[in-house]
């Protein structure tokens, strides 16, 4: 019986030790992407040049403008995030020149979302959710 339990232990301690290092993973791919595109963009890249970015898997790439009019995204391209979306524009509109993570709560989930501004004041983005 105590054999079972610890091996229980044991597995359930590897699952949340995997689960860490799994979203850490995905943490640091999201920046990454994040990253070379707003790279890109600093060095002449049109945002439309992403609009491929916007249909990648698991972590789709947003590229907005600071009213919030969506210049790439793939299902609200060329809406207003402002408008449809307030509480998440207003996550997402705090990002900063050096990139930071900003949290908000979107149809029952947390999000969590990378987010990096470009020399020209777009704002890029990508996350994941709980």
């Amino acid at each position: 019986m105590k054999r079972v339990i610890l091996t229980c232990l044991v597995a359930l301690i590897g699952i949340f030790l995997a689960t860490g290092a799994l979203a850490a993973a995905d943490k640091a791919a999201i920046q990454k992407q994040v990253d070379e595109i707003v790279v890109a963009i600093d060095g002449g890249k049109k945002a439309a040049d992403f609009k491929d970015a916007a249909k990648r898997e698991p972590y789709y790439v947003f590229i907005m403008q600071e009213n919030g009019s969506l210049l790439v995204h793939p299902s609200m391209e060329g809406q207003s995030l402002k408008e449809k979306a307030e509480v998440v524009y207003n996550a997402v509109v705090k990002a900063t020149p050096a990139g930071s993570w900003v949290e908000y709560e979107w149809q029952g989930k947390m999000k969590h979302t990378y987010v990096k501004k470009t020399k020209g004041g777009l704002i890029v983005g990508s996350g994941y959710s709980d």
